[in-house]
């Protein structure tokens, strides 16, 4: 049964109190989805400020919000620089982006990216081109479908089922969402059968879609489009997105490694705002029980 709610924003009040809006500012929503956040950035906006909503699925401009300071940008948020600079931007004041998946998305049966309906294997993002779900189930290696599910889940026996997959397909092609289900069905234990099915989902989406050279590309370029002062507010859904967003601005780079001046004291050009991530409150979990894997971190340029 699909859901007429395009998408409901994780920790909306305090990702947005969290950037600190001027309201003359500029400001990037990278996820802009439904347009939630973006609406509550709107609201502490005055006449000068402006903001960008960045959304790679053309589904979302359905979600556009009325406003003459308001641009939608039909791309992956990993370009945004390029954008800015389109637009005359020299810098931001602040960069939103919350990377878990739409409910459009997940209930949107026709797009492949949940294991509840039955539809075409596909999980892309950005519909307009590009390997499909599909595509990898049948082109990659067991090496790298094994590879794909180490990387990208907590799966137990990513061998076992990468293996399923090939022998699988070898019999018949995996082309829709039920047929990966069967292919795996044997590899995963009853037990937590919908926990790892959704990872063997969440692994797909995530090569499908390459999130993770997205978001390495949004890190990066966010230290150089926002200006001293300005707010980088990041809502991850799991550890691997958590930990490049932690590591990032800890130490200005995604692996981690941290830089010393010569009196040991650690160099970054972020002053972290959040030393732990902010998580959802009880109370929001029962509101929206799709939050409650979202952390959100928060960190000023220095």
């Amino acid at each position: 049964m699909e859901s007429n709610i395009y998408h409901i924003p994780a920790l909306y009040r305090e990702s947005i109190e969290g950037l600190s809006i001027k309201p003359s500012g500029v400001y990037i929503d990278a996820t802009f989805g439904g347009g939630g956040h973006s609406r509550g950035i709107l609201e502490q906006l005055g006449e000068e400020g402006k903001l960008y909503g960045f959304d790679r699925d053309m589904d979302a401009i359905c979600n556009k919000p009325d406003s003459c300071q308001f641009t939608f940008v039909h791309s992956d948020f990993r370009y945004l620089s390029n954008f800015l600079h389109y637009y005359g931007e020299d810098g931001v004041d602040g960069i939103l982006a919350d990377l878990g998946v739409s409910f459009h998305h997940f209930d949107s049966a026709e797009r492949g990216f949940s294991f509840r309906s039955d539809a075409p294997l596909d999980m892309r993002m950005n519909r307009n081109g590009g390997k499909t779900a599909a595509d990898i189930v049948a082109d990659y290696s067991k090496e790298e479908l094994e590879g794909m599910f180490r990387s990208y889940t907590d799966l137990k026996r990513p061998g076992q089922i990468a293996t399923s997959i090939v022998k699988a397909r070898e019999a018949s092609p995996i082309t829709t969402t039920f047929g990966l289900v069967e292919a795996v069905k044997g590899s995963i234990s009853p037990k937590s059968e919908k926990k790892d099915l959704a990872q063997v989902f969440q692994a797909l989406r995530i090569e499908v879609n390459g999130e993770m050279g997205s978001l390495r590309g949004l890190l990066e370029q966010s230290l150089k489009v926002l200006k001293p002062g300005g707010r980088l507010a990041i809502i991850t859904y799991h550890s691997i997105e958590d930990r490049m967003v932690k590591n990032f601005m800890r130490s200005g780079n995604v692996e981690g490694k941290v830089e010393q001046d010569i009196y040991g004291r650690v160099e970054t050009p972020w002053k972290v705002i959040t030393r732990s991530p902010i998580v959802p409150t009880k109370e929001e979990v029962e509101r929206n029980p799709r939050s409650r894997s979202a952390k959100l971190r928060i960190a000023e340029k220095i």
